[in-house]
């Protein structure tokens, strides 16, 4: 995390005005130069939580009352290496547009699979059990997501009954289904996802769980009506 405040500082002073840290374990170091009230060209603001809360709970409380024009969803293990968000905040004030997202990049520069299908029974089997890539997009993953704050009240943020996956499927079809668009800025910055669910037994019933509460909701029955957001063209699916 200390890795990112300095990138934000170094390339994003002109883009910020405010970034909350949150630790979300109750024994969590994370080395802050000089502290909230260092030198740091935006308000930073550090809050602890008493016990961990979920990725969707974490970004409801931190972007409370937001007074600011634009919020930021931004996970902490982003890297950045130039200054992203002067871009994001340009697309997200397009008429139309309810969220603007990065192209997403592995540290050896290949593009992610940030974009994806609506993550249906078979979706799902034919990208897991037979390795096909995704053909068409319907969301996007929420490592780094910028939205007008208008858009952001009105969607009412993450749905909190989430934990840990599907919170940003779930939010995606809610911006579309309240008729907002979702777009790619002409920017990317790096992401080391972690992909736990493959590793962790307890990740794995947290996605299990989400999934099935996604495949019942009325969200997801609404949205199996939606267009997808575009095609991926032949050739050009992610790694």
């Amino acid at each position: 995390m200390s890795e990112l405040l300095n990138d934000l500082k170094r390339f994003s002073a002109c883009s910020i005005h405010r970034v909350v840290l949150t630790l979300n374990k109750p024994l969590e170091v994370v080395s802050v130069p000089g502290g909230p009230d260092g030198d740091w060209p935006f308000e930073l603001q550090v809050r602890r939580n008493e016990s961990p809360l979920g990725f969707g709970e974490n970004h409801n409380r931190a972007l409370s009352g937001a007074m600011e024009d634009f919020v930021c969803v931004l996970n902490p293990d982003i890297r950045l290496s130039a200054d992203p968000f002067a871009a994001l905040v340009a697309t997200a004030a397009q008429t139309g547009v309810g969220c603007a997202y990065p192209t997403q990049v592995d540290e050896a520069g290949r593009v992610q699979d940030s974009e994806r299908a609506l993550p249906t029974p078979v979706a799902l089997w034919q990208r897991r059990a037979l390795g096909q890539s995704e053909k068409r997009l319907d969301w996007v993953n929420g490592a780094c997501l910028v939205l007008p704050a208008s858009v952001w009240k009105q969607v009412r943020g993450f749905d909190e009954r989430y934990f840990m996956y599907c919170e940003d499927v779930d939010l995606s079809l809610r911006i579309r289904l309240a008729g907002w668009r979702i777009v790619r800025a002409p920017v990317q910055l790096i992401h080391a996802a972690q992909r736990a669910s493959g590793r962790s037994l307890s990740h794995l019933v947290w996605h299990v769980s989400s999934l099935l509460r996604l495949w019942t909701s009325s969200v997801y029955r609404q949205a199996r009506q939606l267009p997808p957001m575009a095609s991926i063209p032949a050739g050009t699916e992610r790694a």
